[in-house]
């Protein structure tokens, strides 16, 4: 019996200053990201959005030490299932770096691979994502292999299972604890045109709070908001900023829900950058929960997803 291919799909992070305008100059690139039908236009705002933003977000990635650490998690994920699952050839395609679809396209084909699954570790859908995403490795992949695609995994109980201990973990007292989801923003105008994300956002979050209460956790409140919002365009709201000024002389935690494996919209913005907005704000505690990332029990979970 041939073996099958699982390949990971991801956004892909910077590992130095020059991958960080690789990152970006591919991201903004993007007509899932910039929508604009002109291609030319798209191009020319690309090169001027990355190059105006290249030296303020690389001293962000200064700050975590000078890279992300999605690449290495993702490789230690790899590594896991690969033991995990040997009747599978695994291995992962980064939309905006390094290694690309191309690359994994060539490897399936080494190795002879001809039914392919794709697994989108954004566990909510977008077309800013899972379609990006999705869409990038079809065309490379040209029709060589029989694809199934794995998508909206919000609602697998597993996955919901290790989000919640991983809250519980973090907390001594629950009653006093305002838990907030804070999940990647997005336009409004991508919403308004019939993107699914902030609907299964809001979707995970009501699941989330319903296993924690099976739990027996209680919090003093338990809310979703959004980061990561730029330009001034409207994007989905509450921002994470608005949300935190309701907590002045109170506890918050942090649970980053749009995110399988850390990276620096995590242990940048997150775990430094709201950190400080928070001890302006008088709060009297601020945490940050970990991503899945390559937990045993992560291994488990999508060990179990594919073979579904």
């Amino acid at each position: 019996m041939s073996k099958k291919g699982l390949v990971l799909l991801n956004m892909g992070a910077a590992r130095s200053k020059e991958e960080l305008y690789e990152f970006l100059i591919n991201m903004f690139n993007d007509k899932n990201i910039l929508t604009m039908k002109s291609d030319f236009i798209r191009s020319n705002l690309a090169s001027y959005i990355s190059k105006s933003r290249l030296d303020e977000a690389w001293g962000n990635y200064e700050a975590i030490g000078g890279k992300s650490p999605l690449h290495d998690i993702t490789d230690s994920l790899v590594s896991k299932l690969q033991e995990k699952l040997p009747e599978y050839f695994i291995t992962t395609a980064m939309r905006y770096t390094k290694p690309f679809a191309s690359t994994a396209v060539s490897q399936l084909k080494q190795a002879n691979i001809k039914d392919v699954i794709l697994l989108p570790l954004y566990p909510q859908y977008s077309t800013t994502t899972t379609k990006s995403s999705v869409e990038d490795f079809i065309d490379a992949a040209n029709n060589q292999f029989n694809i199934t695609t794995i998508e909206n995994f919000y609602k697998n109980d597993s996955l919901n299972t290790i989000i919640c201990d991983e809250i519980i973990d973090n907390i001594d007292t629950q009653d006093d604890i305002n838990l907030i989801f804070s999940a990647h923003g997005l336009p409004q105008k991508i919403v308004d045109n019939g993107d699914p994300y902030q609907v299964q956002t809001q979707e995970h979050v009501e699941l989330i709070k319903e296993k924690l209460s099976q739990k027996g956790a209680k919090f003093k409140s338990i809310s979703l908001a959004y980061q990561s919002k730029v330009g001034p365009m409207q994007w989905l709201e509450p921002s994470l900023d608005d949300a935190l000024k309701k907590f002045k002389d109170e506890k918050t935690l942090i649970y980053p829900i749009s995110f399988m494996i850390e990276n620096s919209e995590t242990d940048f913005e997150l775990s430094i950058e709201y950190e400080e907005i928070a001890k302006e704000l008088g709060i009297n505690q601020y945490k940050v929960c970990s991503c899945p990332n390559d937990k045993d029990n992560v291994i488990n979970m999508i060990a179990k997803v594919i073979s579904e």
